[in-house]
């Protein structure tokens, strides 16, 4: 019979087996997806729609999308208790901590659609 994952790891030298060791406890922080972290805080789905003022259908529909705008992944994030961070990871440079998207010194830009605009057009759209 073959050796058991445990006995090659101990066969392994100290320095090797605390690399291993503190790369497993890193992987255990790790969380696969929205379904698995609100898991984790035991929250229901009902739950998470009553905070973010949706249906559950909508809850299940968030945690199975691949992508969404990060105010909906903050949201989210907040209705099971925590508190989103963004992380920026560059080659040969400490992580980076982003707080805000966009310029905080530059004023909200307002668009407004010109007068009549549509109307002029003959309401005809995809232009």
């Amino acid at each position: 019979m073959g050796r058991s994952l445990n006995d090659i790891i101990a066969a392994l030298p100290a320095e090797e087996q605390a690399a291993i060791d503190e790369r497993y406890q890193d992987l255990k922080q790790e969380v696969e997806g929205l379904r698995e972290l609100r898991q984790i805080t035991g929250k229901a789905q009902a739950e998470i729609a009553s905070a973010l003022n949706i249906k559950q259908p909508s809850v299940s529909q968030i945690e199975r999308q691949t992508d969404m705008y990060l105010s909906t992944l903050r949201s989210y994030v907040e209705a099971v208790g925590g508190e989103l961070e963004l992380t920026v990871k560059l080659p040969q440079r400490p992580a980076l901590r982003i707080h805000q998207l966009g310029d905080a010194s530059a004023p909200p830009q307002i668009t407004t659609r010109r007068p009549g605009t549509r109307a002029q057009m003959g309401g005809r759209r995809g232009r």
